[in-house]
């Protein structure tokens, strides 16, 4: 895939993407989202990668969401415009199985803040903002912005997306929408050390247990009824005979992710 918006590498079974569009703090336009998508349609399909890792080109910024001159001159009514908003809530809704680490190296705002949130786990630079903005604008966070209540407690939510004003990484950690605050040299190392020890669990394991704890966040009754079907599937397993057979053999285990 040719890509011009973004650039993919891989270090054993973690991928890592990267928004490449540095000269408009990696916002992203209509044709960067069916990019990114497609990015990540072809990650989840390939049973050999086990981990993604979504970082911006640059020290600036993560992402600054969507490209408001773009949207100006074209406007989001077009067909176009509706698939790819469409395509990226694919995304913005964590529907891919396998878990997703943010490195956000910089200002996380609007698209890009809920993109992060999109992670499962986050590193972020401690010079990052992140925010809200589009009620500036005469928008609202509609990927999933709006529904940070979930995520954090109310008033803060309320305070975050009413206002539009933006917060420094050390409140963000604070809320817990970030789970590490590192110098902006040790973002994507961090991150790449933590996607290193999830690839080294078993990788069905992993997608199970993402899926449910996230399911659980919503809905614990669907999650339970989830977890059955889950619990048959893991302990019949591959890996989980191999998981037992390296820990009585004392060797470390080669998944098969069935």
């Amino acid at each position: 895939m040719d890509l011009k918006f973004s650039k993919v590498t891989r270090k054993g079974p973690i991928t890592t993407i990267t928004l490449s569009r540095p000269e408009v703090y990696n916002a992203l336009h209509i044709d960067a989202h069916f990019e990114l998508n497609k990015v990540f349609d072809d990650f989840s399909a390939d049973p050999d990668q086990w981990v993604a890792i979504v970082t911006g080109a640059g020290d600036k910024a993560f992402c600054a969401g969507m490209d408001l001159r773009g949207f100006a001159a074209a406007g989001n009514d077009s067909t176009g415009g509706r698939e790819a908003t469409e395509s990226f809530m694919r995304l913005l809704r964590a529907e891919f199985a396998t878990p997703l680490i943010g490195a956000v190296n910089g200002t996380a705002m609007a698209g890009g803040f809920e993109l992060m949130l999109a992670c499962d786990i986050v590193v972020a630079a401690d010079h990052a903002k992140f925010g809200l903005p589009e009620v500036k604008r005469g928008l609202i966070a509609a990927g999933t912005g709006v529904l940070l209540g979930a995520r954090m407690p109310l008033a803060a939510a309320l305070e975050l997306t009413l206002t539009g004003d933006p917060i420094d990484a050390a409140r963000a950690y604070e809320l817990g929408l970030v789970n590490r605050v590192r110098p902006a040299a040790d973002v994507l190392p961090a991150a790449l050390a933590i996607a290193e020890a999830v690839a080294a669990n078993g990788p069905l394991a992993v997608k199970a247990t993402r899926e449910l704890v996230r399911q659980s966040a919503r809905d614990v009754t669907a999650a339970e009824e989830r977890l059955r079907h889950w619990q048959q599937v893991i302990f019949s397993s591959e890996d989980a005979r191999e998981g037992s057979a390296a820990f009585v053999e004392k060797r470390p285990p080669v998944w098969k992710g069935r």
